[in-house]
């Protein structure tokens, strides 16, 4: 029995947890960038971040296991989004590569448990 299988809510979902632990780091990495940034880099990375447990969370929360697949893919994408993000916040010197790697290990472990569940679901959905 996988974890899709026995979660019973969004909440059982260790991708869900993982997504509430990237939003912290990324919440308490933008917290040193510079001022101006606050309505710039700095809200897009937290909505990016946000938006990744999110949606998984709508998506669970779906009826049909076609609407959880479509959020899970809007998840991958916020993911993505974010990874770009950090990547340019580490160019324009707002934070260091050690600083970042954190965020950036759980984005990479994220994509792949988001690329998971999405094949989990497509095929519990095929048959």
């Amino acid at each position: 029995m996988d974890e899709l299988s026995r979660a019973s809510s969004y909440r059982d979902l260790m991708v869900w947890q993982k997504g509430i632990t990237l939003v912290k780091l990324v919440y308490r990495l933008t917290q040193s960038f510079p001022g101006e940034e606050k309505f710039g880099l700095v809200s897009q990375m937290r909505r990016a971040a946000v938006y990744i447990p999110s949606n998984i969370a709508e998506g669970q929360g779906r009826h049909t296991t076609g609407e959880f697949v479509q959020f899970i893919s809007h998840a991958e994408g916020s993911a993505a989004e974010l990874d770009t993000q950090l990547v340019i916040a580490v160019e324009l010197g707002y934070c260091s590569l050690s600083e970042a790697g954190p965020a950036a290990d759980l984005i990479l472990e994220l994509r792949k448990m988001l690329n998971a569940l999405r094949r989990s679901l497509l095929k519990k959905r095929d048959g």
